[in-house]
């Protein structure tokens, strides 16, 4: 069994499985996001989130928005100590419990993807990175 931080629960490191090693965000940040494509009858199609934590290639995000795995959805993110906010154009929803989803990003812009690395390596650098 394994902790949040990567370490077993006989304090013993686990190998990282993840290409991508998530970040936990020290203090988590609001984002917004919108659903791309077709649009369900009565569901919400737009709304906010909390982001715990990113990587290279997706984030974490905590939600009362309508979405589901599959799902494709727009986000902007204004990470902390950002004076811009970051814009995924696409992202799919991979899995979710409990208000809480598992997003993959793609297709980033090269200047969204230099950000993003630019964030990535300054919340490393502040915190342990998150092995899950």
């Amino acid at each position: 069994m394994e902790d949040l931080d990567g370490k077993s629960v006989t304090g013993q490191s686990t190998p990282q499985l993840r290409k991508h090693p998530r970040v936990r965000v020290a203090a988590p940040f609001p984002c917004s996001l919108a659903r791309v494509g077709m649009m369900r009858k009565g569901a919400l199609e737009q709304g906010l989130g909390i982001i715990f934590d990113v990587s290279t290639k997706g984030a974490r995000v905590m939600t009362e928005a309508v979405i589901t795995p599959g799902d494709r959805i727009a986000m902007n993110l204004r990470f902390p100590h950002q004076t811009t906010a970051m814009v995924i154009e696409t992202a799919t929803v991979r899995w979710g419990k409990e208000y809480t989803y598992g997003v993959e990003f793609e297709g980033l812009s090269p200047a969204a993807n230099t950000q993003l690395q630019s964030v990535i390596t300054h919340l490393s650098q502040s915190g342990p990175a998150l092995i899950v």
